[in-house]
């Protein structure tokens, strides 16, 4: 029961953001007593910390998942952002954006564990790249690193619809890719835009 309620309330915190959704919402959309949802969660907030973990253990193994297709270092960033696309399309507002205003303690500890593996994915993808010969053998991979999650996180945070945060996350994966692709790795952007642009 625990699960379906996480489950349910973070469909619910998702679409309908954070701040509205009441316990009053989950219990009536789940057909239970709110007493059932007290049983396992103190509070909303609790549900919302919880809720937001299950979404970045999601998150990471889609992550894994695109990973293991064994695309090119570019491929495989642009693979990362159609599969973001498909999960979080369906939302008007960025979730990001509403949980940094309404609960910026459960967002900064969420942020904490994002960081922490978009840094790792990063800096993979990056020497792959460079082993590939599709990104610069000099670059500075924690300065790229950094310079990146700084831009993707930044956008995130500040951007209040999900549609004008991707088409800005766009933006900056390809900023991000031509500061360090060699001419080898910037004809490879220029077919990854043409195909993910149609």
């Amino acid at each position: 029961m625990k699960d379906k309620i996480i489950k349910k309330a973070t469909d619910m915190f998702l679409k309908l953001g954070f701040k509205s959704v009441t316990m009053d919402d989950i219990a009536g959309e789940m057909c239970i007593s709110k007493k059932t949802i007290y049983k396992y969660f103190s509070n909303k907030e609790t549900l919302i910390e919880e809720g937001t973990e299950v979404v970045h253990q999601n998150i990471h193994a889609l992550m894994e998942e695109v990973i293991s297709q064994n695309h090119n270092a570019i491929a495989e960033n642009f693979q990362m952002r159609e599969m973001f696309k498909q999960m979080f399309q369906s939302f008007d507002q960025s979730p990001a954006y509403q949980l940094k205003k309404h609960y910026p303690e459960i967002y900064e500890k969420m942020m904490a564990n994002e960081i922490e593996d978009c840094s790792r994915f990063f800096r993979g993808n990056i020497e792959k790249g460079i082993s590939e010969g599709l990104y610069r053998k000099e670059t500075d991979v924690e300065a790229a690193v950094k310079f990146y999650y700084t831009l993707i996180f930044s956008i995130n945070e500040t951007t209040k619809m999900e549609k004008d945060a991707y088409e800005l996350e766009a933006k900056a994966l390809e900023y991000h890719t031509r500061a360090i692709a060699t001419p080898k790795g910037i004809l490879e952007l220029e077919k990854q835009i043409k195909i993910h642009h149609t």
